[in-house]
């Protein structure tokens, strides 16, 4: 994050495709996936909202942070690990969250679903069983204990001091509801799909899963596999200097592609 653009513009696009790759991360993908099944399961109308209902709660927490550090940031600035000790969670978490998942999909059935596998989603489990976090006031507080996490948090405050070069306050909530809205268009897509796929027990929710746990996997370790680089290397820190709006783009495109490759498989060999 220390290379974010300086040009305004730019700041923001960064920051909305941002949004929309956190909101691809496959904890993120598997709490809604979990939170559906469960509203589903019970009859609840808002289960296929469950996405967007998640992700604004996620979203109240990312604005609030951007508000305080952008009330903050004319007096404070981060210290100088805490890009470092950022970075190197946020890889931690992005390469064993390849591996879980990569391993579920070789050890699932060849015709079976494939669930995606999170981390936090366990953590968050133990706090609040299935039963007791089916309403959408529960969805959405599952939604801020995800965000209450150092790459959110770092993320959040990290805008907020960008945008104070910009003129302050104003441009921090700008930057917080821009990521927000990016992580709300992925997650309440996914929701929406969840919901629909949940309830076919054909070849196409077996190939659709399938897909798309083998891409959040792959996505997952490239991203990881990336920053590590990046941090080992200040040569391969210079190539990719000023491209994370392509990353994030490519990210986004990936997953994607994978969904459509996913749905033509399914049709191409009905049960």
């Amino acid at each position: 994050m220390s290379d974010l653009p300086a040009d305004w513009g730019a700041l923001c696009a960064l920051v909305l495709l941002l949004g929309a790759r956190h909101g691809l991360d496959a904890d993120h993908l598997a709490a809604i996936d979990g939170l559906t099944r469960v509203a589903s399961r019970r009859g609840q109308a808002h289960a296929r909202y469950c996405g967007a209902l998640f992700s604004l709660g996620h979203g109240a927490v990312v604005v609030a942070i951007a508000l305080a550090a952008g009330a903050w940031g004319a007096t404070w600035a981060p210290p100088g690990w805490f890009n470092a000790l950022g970075a190197a969670v946020s890889i931690g978490f992005l390469a064993l969250i390849g591996i879980v998942n990569l391993r579920a999909v070789l050890k699932a059935p060849r015709h079976a679903p494939v669930p995606l596998v999170g981390v936090r989603g366990r953590v968050v489990d133990r706090l609040l069983g299935a039963e007791r976090r089916s309403g959408p006031a529960a969805v959405a507080g599952v939604g801020s204990l995800f965000a209450l996490s150092f790459d959110t948090l770092s993320q959040s405050a990290l805008f907020a001091v960008m945008a104070v070069q910009f003129g302050g306050v104003g441009h921090a909530l700008t930057l917080g509801l821009l990521f927000t809205l990016g992580m709300l268009v992925c997650d309440g897509a996914n929701g929406w799909w969840m919901s629909r796929l949940i309830t076919r027990t054909d070849r196409l929710a077996a190939a659709a899963s399938r897909t798309m746990t083998l891409a959040v996997a792959g996505v997952s370790l490239l991203i990881a596999a990336l920053g590590a680089a990046r941090w080992a290397s200040g040569w391969v820190d210079g190539r990719l200097e000023g491209r994370e709006l392509a990353i994030g783009g490519a990210v986004i495109l990936s997953i994607a592609l994978a969904y459509a490759v996913a749905v033509r498989a399914g049709a191409d060999n009905p049960a």
